[in-house]
Parts: C-alpha cells; sequence; structure tokens
C-alpha cells in the first residue's frame, strides 16, 4: 500500500491541474497589483523628493500615489471574489466527487466507517482543502512572479539594491519548508482530533438515554472536555509553526531594508549629495518585493493543511468503473427472473466465507423465502440484490442479463426494499411516502398508502397524511413505520421486491398484520423474503434453508 502522505500529494497534484483555469484570474490580479504598487512606490519617491528638496507640494506624483492606491484596493477587491470563486469551485469538485464516491460505494462497504468520520471528511476537510486551490495556487505563482518584477524594477535603478532583495527573498522558501514540516505534521495531528471529537460526540448523542440511565453523564462530559482540550492543544501547535514561518520572513525584510537604507544613508541625510528619489524608491519597493513572499508564507499553511485532510480523502473507496449501459425496459419488459450462480462472499477473510457457492432460481412473479439462522447468508442475499456488493465469485442474472452490467439506476429502478428499520425522515407521512416516486401525484401517493393501510393510523392524527412526524419516525410505532415502508414499495411499483426480516422488532398481532400488506405487496412481483419468523410460512412460494452460507436444503417448485 502506497504511503498516506505520498498518495495525499499525488492525488493533490492531479487536484491541482484541475484547477490551474480557475485560478488564472487571481494570478492576473496579482500581476496588476504588483505593477500598481510599482508605479505608487514611484509616485511617492518623486513627491518626498520635491518635497525634501524644498520645491513645494508635488501635485501630479501624489495624484499618481493616489491613483495607484485605488487601483490596487479595486484589484484586491475582485482579486478577493475571484479566489472565492476558484476556491467554491474546487470545494464543489471535490465534494460531489465524494459524495459520488461514498454512493457508488453503497451502505455495504461504508458500514466499516463511523458517520462522524465520513462527514468530517466530506465537510472538514474539504473545507481544508478548498483554501489551497483558491489562495495557495494564485500565491504560488505571484511568489515567483510578484518579486521578479519588483526586482526588474529595482534593477534599473540600482543592480546591488536588486541582488540585495533577491538574496534576502532566497531565504523566506527555505525557512517557510523548514516549518512546513512541522505545520503539515502538527495539521495532520489536528485533523485527526477533531475526527475522533466529532465521532465521540456524534456517539453520545445518540446513546444520550444510555449514558442517563447507566448514571455516567458526569464522566462522558469529562472525557469529551478532554477531547475538546487535545484539539485545542493541537489546533495551537498549527498557530505557531505558522507564527514561525511569518517570522522568518519578517526577518529577511527587516534584513533587506536595513542593508539598502545603509547604502543609501548618506543620500538621505543630504539631499544635496544626489537626489534622493532613486533612493527613497527603490527603499519603498522592499516591502512591495516581500509583500508576494508574505501572501505565499501564509497560503503555504494552507497546503500544509491540504495534505494532511488529503489523506482522508484518498481513503475513501476509489469511483468504480463505470458499466456498460443496457437499456432496462427490454430488462423488465415480461417480469423478471432471478438467477443465482454459484455466487461466493466473503466480508472478511478472516471471517470466512458469507455466502458458499450459492445458486437458485427465482422465476417471474414467484416469491422465494430464505430461511435460516442469524449469519447464515440471508442478508447477505439481499445486499447483493440490492446492488450493495458485488460478488467475489459467480453470477447473478436478471432476465439471463448480468447483474452487474446494469448502471446503479437502472438497478435501483428494479428494486424495492423493505428492511428491518425502515429510515424515516422528519417530515409529513405524505412525503415520507413520495421519497419512493418523487414525481408521483397525490391521488398515487393516497392509493399506496391505502394498499398499505396506512390511513388505519393516519386517520387518528390532526392532519391525517399531512401529518408531520420527527426524524428516524419520531411519534410513530414500529409497525406503523413499516406500514409507510410498504406503501413507499406499492408507490415505486418495481418488478422486484426484497423483503429483509421485515417484522423483526414487531409484536405477533402487528406481525401478522404487517405480512398480510406484504402478501397484497408481493402479487405480480418477483419477491425473495429473508426471515425466519413463523409468520412468513404462510407465504406460498419456494423455501431455501441456508446454513453457514450456503444452501442446506429446498423446498417447493424450482
Amino acid at each position: 500500500m502506497d504511503d498516506p502522505r505520498t498518495a495525499a500529494r499525488a492525488w493533490l497534484r492531479i487536484q491541482t491541474k484541475l484547477s490551474r483555469t480557475a485560478a488564472l484570474p487571481v494570478v492576473a490580479c496579482g500581476l496588476v497589483a504588483v505593477l500598481a504598487a510599482i508605479l505608487g512606490a514611484w509616485c511617492a519617491a518623486a513627491a518626498l523628493a520635491q518635497g525634501l528638496a524644498g520645491k513645494g507640494i508635488a501635485v501630479m506624483p501624489l495624484l499618481g500615489f493616489a491613483a495607484a492606491g485605488l487601483v490596487q484596493a479595486g484589484i484586491g477587491l475582485v482579486s478577493e471574489q475571484a479566489s472565492f470563486s476558484a476556491g467554491a469551485t474546487a470545494r464543489r469538485r471535490l465534494r460531489g466527487d465524494a459524495l459520488d464516491r461514498l454512493l457508488a460505494a453503497g451502505p455495504a462497504v461504508l458500514r466499516a466507517s463511523h458517520s462522524g468520520a465520513l462527514t468530517a471528511t466530506v465537510i472538514d476537510r474539504i473545507e481544508a482543502v478548498d483554501p489551497m486551490f483558491g489562495r495557495y495556487l494564485p500565491a504560488a505563482v505571484m511568489a515567483m512572479a510578484g518579486p521578479a518584477l519588483v526586482a526588474l524594477a529595482a534593477l534599473q535603478v540600482d543592480p546591488v539594491a536588486a541582488l540585495i532583495m533577491a538574496l534576502a527573498g532566497l531565504l523566506v522558501p527555505v525557512a517557510m519548508a523548514l516549518s512546513g514540516i512541522g505545520a503539515a505534521k502538527a495539521a495532520r495531528q489536528q485533523f485527526a482530533a477533531m475526527s475522533r471529537l466529532q465521532a465521540r460526540f456524534l456517539d453520545r448523542i445518540k446513546g444520550i438515554a444510555t449514558i442517563v440511565l447507566a448514571g455516567r453523564t458526569e464522566s462522558e462530559a469529562v472525557a469529551l472536555g478532554l477531547a475538546a482540550d487535545d484539539l485545542r492543544r493541537r489546533t495551537m501547535r498549527v498557530l505557531r509553526m505558522a507564527f514561525l514561518s511569518s517570522a522568518a520572513l519578517d526577518l529577511a525584510a527587516a534584513a533587506a531594508l536595513v542593508l539598502i537604507a545603509l547604502r543609501y544613508g548618506a543620500q538621505l541625510r543630504d539631499a544635496s549629495l544626489a537626489d534622493p528619489g532613486m533612493a527613497l524608491f527603490v527603499l519603498l519597493l522592499v516591502p512591495q518585493f516581500f509583500a508576494p513572499l508574505r501572501a505565499f508564507a501564509a497560503a503555504y499553511q494552507d497546503r500544509m493543511h491540504a495534505i494532511g485532510a488529503a489523506e482522508a480523502l484518498t481513503e475513501l473507496p476509489a469511483s468504480p468503473p463505470p458499466p456498460p449501459v443496457l437499456d432496462v425496459r427490454h430488462v423488465a419488459a415480461q417480469g423478471i427472473t432471478i438467477a443465482f450462480e454459484a455466487v461466493s462472499l466473503s466480508w472478511d477473510p478472516a471471517r470466512g466465507k458469507a455466502l458458499d457457492d450459492v445458486s437458485f432460481r427465482v422465476n417471474s412473479g414467484e416469491t422465494l423465502i430464505l430461511a435460516g439462522p442469524s449469519g447464515s447468508g440471508k442478508s447477505s442475499i439481499i445486499e447483493i440484490l440490492l446492488g450493495f456488493v458485488a460478488p467475489d465469485s459467480g453470477r447473478v442474472t436478471f432476465n439471463g442479463a448480468d447483474f452487474a452490467s446494469l448502471v446503479p439506476a437502472a438497478q435501483s429502478r428494479l428494486t424495492a426494499w423493505i428492511g428491518q428499520r425502515p429510515v424515516l425522515f422528519a417530515g409529513t407521512v405524505r412525503e415520507n411516502i413520495r421519497f419512493a416516486r418523487p414525481e408521483a401525484s397525490d391521488a398515487e401517493v393516497e392509493d399506496a398508502a391505502r394498499a398499505a393501510r396506512v390511513e388505519s393510523f393516519t386517520a387518528v392524527m390532526p392532519h391525517g397524511i399531512d401529518t408531520v412526524i420527527g426524524d428516524g419516525g419520531y411519534g410513530l410505532s414500529g409497525g406503523q413505520a413499516q406500514r409507510i415502508a410498504i406503501a413507499r414499495a406499492f408507490l415505486k411499483d418495481a418488478p422486484v421486491l426484497l423483503l429483509d426480516e421485515p417484522t423483526t422488532h414487531l409484536d405477533p398481532t402487528t406481525e401478522a398484520e404487517v405480512f398480510e400488506s406484504l402478501k397484497r405487496l408481493t402479487v405480480g412481483r418477483t419477491t425473495v423474503l429473508a426471515s425466519h419468523a413463523t409468520a412468513a410460512h404462510a407465504f406460498s412460494g419456494r423455501r431455501i434453508d441456508l446454513r453457514l452460507g450456503r444452501v442446506a436444503s429446498s423446498r417447493g417448485a424450482p
């Protein structure tokens, strides 16, 4: 496996190439700002020289200096807007790519990751990478082009002064590199501490009832405080490294200014020796010479943060290759026949095979019951049919077409799924049902609700089907939540129905009622039911008994 830092740098190089075009307007603004600064320094030197010579107020140089200042201010505003636009463009691309990779990986792959850590990766770490494209890339170009323009202007007046600036400027990247090594390490540790704090906080919020009942509120509060303090210390360490880099740049700028001031000291003390205008011009160029380097030093920390954040982004699942497109209408025209052909699957090689050479066939419109104890492989079969995971070997076909050759959108349209705990969102009952098919009309949603007998409990709600429920179905019983899931399946009207222990957490009476609704739902659909509930035997269809990932027995017509 590649070193995480090497992989992060390679990833950043690729992203840098994609972001160069968006950074060009920022660079153009920076070049114009440098030229305006040189003009402003020339005008200021001319005005000061005329004042020292006792020739009165230099109106034209002062007007030129004011005009240069206005140009710099305007260019600064435009540059900030362009920088924000460049960062936002990169942020949208990175976040879209991260979400695409997570969605393509599917729930089965992502269960091993903590939701808090994934949230930190997609939100916080992409935010940390953003400044690299909005600030660092333009600053890196300006760190070379800006001082070169200023040194070129100084060279026309005094080659020695230009040489002093160049030598002092060369010391800055060396100091930045030395401090940057420590900054990158500190940034990685800071991001790790932030992810741990977020994951811990999310876990404790989810389990607040258990914490209170166990009397662990004080100890958990102390633990969260310690995690927050660890994040604070690591954040301050990052800031200390940034200040060291800034101090090195200030020392280099001060050294250049002192050396040039010493060189022109006599001219500044006695204006009669020579025209002090050129000396003042060179002295005023020193801050302008180091201004792009100062901006680069500030942005250099953004690169160090980006490297630390990129390590987490490179650990996201790789984007799968696009499968060949298959016309869904041809596949589903006459119903769906499902076949497993010597399918094997391992979630973890250390735990052995979840499925071992499993073969069966489900004809169009038939119901197949998968029976067996927990861990026998029932849910693994459902995961494969949902497209959440691909088998290690063997083949799954829909009407003879390899299921893996279907695009994810086609796989989704072909199947409806009801699991053990339906996912409900904060909103109305109607909105939760319509989630299965957003374009459905109100009449279609209400028909699906009646078919699932949702009205049996919405009739007594304040606003019927338009009553608002809480996140996760708060306020509903398990049976009521399951009926909403059944209504979704009715509304979707997919040719394949997958049922994974749909009544596990229900009492016997509610379980029987839900199974009655499911029996109506299975009519005309190819159904795979994974359940060890006694009521599942009421379904007419073939039964396969699974043991340790293998087909132990099969009953009913093939």
